[in-house]
Order: C-alpha cells, then structure tokens, then sequence
C-alpha cells in the first residue's frame, strides 16, 4: 500500500493518537497543582517534567501509530505536523481559556516546545529509511 493510501487508512487511530499526545501530559499536569489551581511545585521543575513526560509519552505514541503504517521521512513529518495541530487546538481550546495566558505568552512558553512533536516523527522517518537502505 503506498505511504500516503496507508496514512489515509489509518487516520482515525493517527487522529485519535494525536489527540492522546495532547491529553496524556495534560492529564499528569494535574498531579502538580495544587486545590487553588497553583502549581505545587517549582515552576523550573514542573516546566521540564512536562517536557520529559510529553516527549516519552509522544514517541511511544508515535511508535505504536507505525505499526500500522510505513514509517517513512514523508509519513514521520505528516504525522508530526498533524500532532501538532491537534495538540495547538487542544490548547487554543482549553489550556488557553483554563489558564488565562495570553497568545504570546503560550507561544513562548508552551506553544514552541510542540515543535518536537515534528522533529520526532521526522527522525524517526529518516532513521528508518536508513536503516532499510544503509549505503544510500
């Protein structure tokens, strides 16, 4: 089945482990804040959890996603960019609202780390097609 036909087939469980991508973090979020609705812990700290706990969580997210379809550098980067459009959604839609930040100030802070989610899935892309064709 031709990579972009594969995509298209499995674009329900792409979508829907796009959508975990985001929730998953969000979720553990919670553990770190406190009954006022502050974070209980240093902000430094809970900032690179976040970080960590996304990027371990989106792998074997994205991982588990090319099973199903062939993991090429075309498919690693088009899931990626969808991953981070739904995971900007999701924030544009609740996590802005929630926390009151300005659109700037998520884009700082928040919104420029989903730029790994691309750089993932492109890499994994590229490792993979190196690895099936290693004297290319």
């Amino acid at each position: 089945m031709p990579t972009g036909a594969a995509l298209w087939a499995n674009r329900g469980s792409i979508a829907v482990g796009g959508f975990l991508s985001w929730l998953g973090p969000f979720g553990v979020a919670f553990a770190f804040v406190d009954r006022t609705g502050h974070i209980a812990v240093p902000v430094e700290l809970f900032k690179s959890l976040m970080i960590v706990i996304g990027g371990a969580w989106g792998c074997f997210l994205l991982a588990r996603v090319f099973r199903r379809c062939p993991l090429t550098l075309g498919t690693g980067l088009s899931v990626g960019v969808f991953w981070l459009l739904i995971n900007g959604a999701a924030d544009l839609l609740v996590l802005v609202p929630m926390s009151h930040m300005s659109l700037s100030m998520y884009a700082m802070d928040i919104g420029l780390r989903y730029l790994l989610i691309p750089i993932f899935g492109t890499t994994l892309g590229i490792v993979a097609e190196r690895v099936r064709t290693p004297n290319a």
